[in-house]
């Protein structure tokens, strides 16, 4: 990551660009393997029913949305390109919006990202107890909004049963 940090912003936003663009295009043609082989198998006419092809149809309708939107989350771009490769996206409709999606999640990277990064390495460096503090405090933040979310909405799945 030092590395990275310490190159000019044009040639480290070249390089988060360029690693992204490969990690994604291996995820996406692994989910293509990984379907192809899984049609040589005995449960392969699964993939013929007419709910796999209405799902094939809306990944490929709405996927290149779902692909660009992956990277601007944490945890949901890989699932994603390998949905989009398990789902045979077309290649002409999956590439520009990888393209599109790895030049934002680049330029994020590159600034805010980076940034980000090398202060909280600042603060773990000169306080490991007060980073711990952080990420506690931010793990409770985080599961007190899930929380409330999900009572929120039990209690409106609640008001419309009733």
């Amino acid at each position: 990551m030092d590395q990275i940090m310490s190159l000019p912003f044009g040639v480290a936003l070249a390089a988060l660009f360029a690693i992204v663009m490969i990690r994604v295009n291996v995820t996406y043609w692994i989910g293509r393997g990984a379907v192809a082989g899984f049609a040589h198998t005995r449960y392969g006419t699964s993939l013929q029913r007419p709910k796999a092809a209405r799902a094939q149809a809306l990944i490929q309708r709405l996927g290149p949305y779902a692909v660009v939107l992956s990277f601007l989350t944490i945890g949901l771009q890989t699932a994603i390109n390998l949905a989009a490769g398990a789902a045979r996206m077309p290649l002409r409709r999956y590439l520009p919006a990888a393209i599109i999606g790895s030049v934002v999640w680049a330029l994020l990277y590159a600034t805010i990202g980076l940034a980000a990064l090398e202060a909280w390495l600042a603060v773990a460096a000169g306080s490991p107890v007060g980073a711990a503090v952080g990420v506690a405090v931010a793990a409770v933040v985080v599961v007190w909004i899930v929380v409330i979310r999900k009572r929120r909405a039990a209690g409106k799945s609640a008001d419309t049963v009733v």
